[in-house]
């Protein structure tokens, strides 16, 4: 088995013409609600992009709901129904996506959120971070791939408008450094580094001591595939199932996942994967769908 559509679906998802559409359409609203709640505008532009698929979601096209907020004892105004952690749940309606916009700022004022407004506007990845801890959503990645979008896109870049009192400074390249040393973290029980900006196999190889062709063996691809930023980067063989935690977890794809993304989140083997949900390599995951990773 090979890994070239998982590879190929995610490249697409590490940069792709209809989510660069998406941010030049919608950046200045969300710059202003930055402006109006303080809320970073590069969270507001990640979560859109994400919940709705950069504007292509059932939701986003068919009710105007860019960011997946469901129907609560609130909301007074129109509704359509969607499968969601449940059959036919209710989702928000609204007139045009500058109501979703401001629905989205308003929700985050809840007191379910209060305290992510006590954290630096200009940190987004405690923000991230912050809305995962809240509840937001229920992946265990959505912190992670919010901060890859805002990363990728640099949508970091509209957050130094936040207050409207200072003109947006032009990108300066920093000067270049020596890196430092990949920290060695461990995921299902496996030791493992992330992927940074500028890694190349050969380097890693030399830095973790580990032969180049082992590490591509370890991580199930081929030499001339550099993983995106934040991608695990398994030292050792992935198991084939993910950690005890998991037991009675069943991973729901999100929009910009493939079946390697998920495999070296869990650090599981990609061909355990695809049987432990009896799929054959031919499978290509689809927006909600659900997997057993253990």
């Amino acid at each position: 088995m090979t890994v070239a559509i998982a590879v190929s679906s995610f490249a697409t998802a590490q940069k792709n013409a209809a989510y660069q559409q998406y941010i030049d359409k919608y950046k200045d609203a969300a710059i202003e609600q930055m402006r109006r709640y303080k809320i970073p505008a590069s969270i507001t532009l990640a979560q859109a992009l994400l919940e709705s698929g950069a504007g292509s979601s059932y939701l986003a096209t068919h009710a105007n709901n860019h960011f997946g907020i469901k129907v609560s004892s609130d909301w007074s105004g129109s509704h359509v129904k969607q499968d969601d952690d449940r059959k036919n749940e209710k989702f928000r309606k609204y007139k045009n996506v500058a109501d979703s916009y401001e629905d989205h700022s308003k929700f985050l004022l809840k007191d379910r959120y209060k305290r992510l407004f006590d954290l630096d506007p200009m940190d987004y990845k405690a923000w991230a971070r912050g809305l995962k801890a809240c509840g937001y959503a229920t992946s265990p990645t959505y912190a992670n791939r919010l901060i890859t979008i805002i990363e990728t896109y640099e949508l970091d870049d509209y957050d130094e408008d936040r207050v409207g009192l200072r003109k947006r400074k032009k990108k300066v390249e920093p000067v270049i450094e020596t890196p430092t040393r990949h920290a060695i973290a461990m995921v299902n029980g496996i030791p493992c580094v992330q992927m940074r900006n500028g890694d190349t196999w050969d380097a890693l190889a030399k830095e973790v001591k580990i032969a180049k062709k082992k590490l591509l063996k370890f991580n199930e691809v081929d030499e001339d595939f550099t993983p995106p930023v934040g991608t695990n980067i398994f030292l050792n063989k992935k198991a084939k199932k993910a950690d005890a935690q998991y037991k009675d977890t069943w991973h729901k794809v999100k929009s910009d996942e493939s079946m390697y993304t998920i495999a070296q989140f869990y650090g599981i083997q990609l061909n355990a994967l695809y049987k432990m949900n009896f799929k054959d390599d031919d499978y290509i995951p689809a927006t909600g769908d659900l997997l057993k990773v253990r």
